[in-house]
């Protein structure tokens, strides 16, 4: 405020003033755009050491296995490789964000309906559950849930243990969910007429 007022004025410092004013107001900026960022959390499910062959023998580099979500009906999986960890995650955090999924949830923070989904070997069974349940899932399932903003749910992991694809088939269960509005909508009919 005292800075705006000092930049109008008609002294010979004015330039600094109004130079340190737009500095002040570009910090303002890149905070609120920090602020957007950080409702995203991220979360590593697993860094693992991968090798290629090639002519001169292995090039090791590492693959990330990342879950983004904002706790409020969103979530994404990604995988990223990188020559290191850093780069790997980074990359893991793009393609998550390339692969969110909105998740309909219930006023118990539930989700709406018994859901399964499959990703390769990998096959996951949800249930929606009483406020106070909790998140009833273990590995890379509960971590989905939890940063898609499910707070009481039962999951079973059943099949493969790989944390990519249990997390990917969490993913699809997920992505199948419907609402009864969404429902009505397809059927091009009422609400009050799915009860009847």
């Amino acid at each position: 405020m005292l800075l705006a007022k000092l930049a109008s004025t008609s002294s010979p410092l004015r330039g600094i003033y109004k130079i340190v004013a737009e500095q002040r107001e570009r910090r303002k900026k890149s905070n609120r755009n920090r602020e957007k960022e950080s409702e995203w959390q991220e979360r590593v499910v697993q860094i693992r050491r991968v090798t290629k062959v090639v002519k001169g023998g292995k090039k090791l580099s590492f693959r990330a296995i990342v879950v983004i979500g904002n706790e409020r009906g969103q979530v994404g999986v990604g995988v990223g490789k990188a020559s290191d960890v850093i780069g790997a995650v980074k990359k893991g955090v793009a393609d998550a964000k390339k692969h969110l999924v909105t998740v309909p949830l219930t006023k118990a923070n539930s989700i709406p309906h018994q859901t399964n989904g499959r990703a390769g070997g990998a096959k996951v069974m949800m249930r929606p559950a009483a406020p106070g349940t909790g998140v009833i899932a273990g590995g890379a399932v509960r971590t989905v849930l939890e940063l898609s903003g499910v707070k009481n749910i039962l999951a079973k992991q059943l099949g493969s243990g790989s944390p990519l694809n249990n997390a990917r088939a969490t993913v699809e269960a997920l992505r199948s969910l419907r609402t009864l509005s969404s429902v009505a909508k397809e059927r091009e009919i009422s609400i009050e007429q799915l009860y009847a």
